[in-house]
């Protein structure tokens, strides 16, 4: 490993998306992460398209990892993952509040275990409150974050984002807290912590910049402006879609002058931002008529020629080939097994100055469970016992 967290170790207990992929994010910049399933594996695994027991949503946040089998309502599983936490820099879990404390690895034994271990707890509303026992998927905190508020239709109803957004947003949260939190540890010593990250929490600090935009101010509170969402729309253009902006007094002007109508921006009216979004209907029709003049080819050439705020709608199966997208490289193949071959998938988005190790494939389930424990100090006699009595797979 080369990356910035290369000899971090991190034990990835949960599963679903937020969790894993937080995970991976990590153990794609160096970290060694070891995915903990039970016998029944990781529900993702049979999530969308797949071949053997990896789905194509699972590869894509459990790449590069190991993976251990274990069965923790035995004694004997438990065992093994004390002694396997005592290694560990990070502890990573999603599970229901309390999940893990009946289990009796709660924060208070695993840090006695291992004073400089990170634990962090993914839940969806967090460890207590109101609604701590209600079971969370992403659709009930889009809904109770106010992201769903934000996507209203034509009639004013709200909708869902149809991504997971909320899970997205929890794992880039939890990944920065938990590298925010190793960068602690190594200036005050080598003290461990605890980070408690809700769902909840996460998606409505995501959310706030804009979606809640109106709702910020206090004392003496301004006139509340359109909801942001509201001015968001794509255009049609003669063989497609294309999205454009002009937050900016000199983003309109390179826009209309791409389409050859600069005397829209010399329009009193539309000279600044609150005056276009006063006066929409009247400059809109006559971007629109432009826009659907022109092929997303040569929209895009006004484009870049002007500087304007504009890219082509690109259909999910084309993204790959999208020239930015080949030009930044962004698509990569990952080999995996003869069962399962080549794994298109997104590179790791940040780049630094030493370039990371290649991304590796996604574990089978249990497929390390036996190098793993032969790493404790477990030896072949001990692994063939827990093998036998079903505490152990791979």
């Amino acid at each position: 490993m080369s990356g910035p967290l290369a000899g971090i170790r991190i034990v990835d207990c949960s599963q679903i998306v937020s969790g894993p992929m937080a995970c991976q994010m990590l153990g794609d910049q160096g970290a060694e992460v070891i995915k903990v399933e039970s016998p029944g594996g990781d529900p993702v695994r049979s999530l969308g398209p797949r071949k053997a027991d990896l789905s194509s949503m699972f590869i894509a946040v459990n790449r590069g990892k190991q993976g251990l089998c274990l069965d923790l309502k035995s004694p004997d599983g438990i065992a093994v993952l004390e002694t396997l936490v005592k290694t560990a820099d990070v502890l990573v879990e999603n599970f229901r509040p309390g999940v893990l404390a009946r289990l009796g690895l709660d924060w208070e034994r695993l840090h006695a275990l291992n004073p400089r271990l990170i634990y962090c707890s993914i839940t969806g509303f967090g460890p207590d409150g109101p609604y701590q026992n209600v079971r969370v998927y992403d659709p009930v905190i889009q809904a109770v974050s106010g992201i769903a508020a934000s996507q209203v239709d034509k009639e004013g109803n709200p909708g869902l984002v149809r991504h997971l957004v909320a899970d997205k947003v929890t794992a880039l949260t939890a990944a920065q807290a938990i590298t925010a939190a190793l960068f602690r540890r190594e200036r005050s010593g080598g003290q461990g912590e605890r980070i408690e990250v809700a769902m909840l929490d996460a998606a409505i600090a995501f959310n706030w910049p804009e979606g809640m935009y109106n709702y910020s101010f206090i004392d003496d509170a301004p006139a509340a402006w359109p909801e942001y969402g509201a001015q968001m729309r794509l255009w049609k253009a003669a063989d497609g879609q294309v999205a454009i902006g002009a937050l900016q007094d000199a983003e309109f002007v390179a826009l209309t002058r791409s389409l050859g109508r600069e005397d829209l921006a010399a329009d009193e009216r539309f000279r600044s931002s609150a005056g276009r979004i006063k006066h929409q209907r009247e400059w809109a029709p006559q971007v629109s008529a432009e826009i659907a003049r022109r092929s997303r080819a040569e929209l895009m050439e006004g484009f870049v020629e002007q500087g304007a705020v504009g890219g082509p709608v690109v259909h999910l199966a084309d993204v790959p080939n999208d020239a930015q997208v080949q030009h930044n490289g962004i698509c990569i193949e990952v080999a995996h097994s003869d069962a399962v071959g080549r794994v298109r998938q997104a590179r790791p988005p940040a780049r630094f100055g030493q370039p990371l190790d290649p991304v590796g494939p996604a574990p089978h389930l249990g497929e390390h469970s036996r190098q793993i424990l032969a790493g404790l100090g477990y030896d072949a006699a001990a692994i063939a016992a827990l093998v036998d009595k079903g505490v152990l797979k791979g």
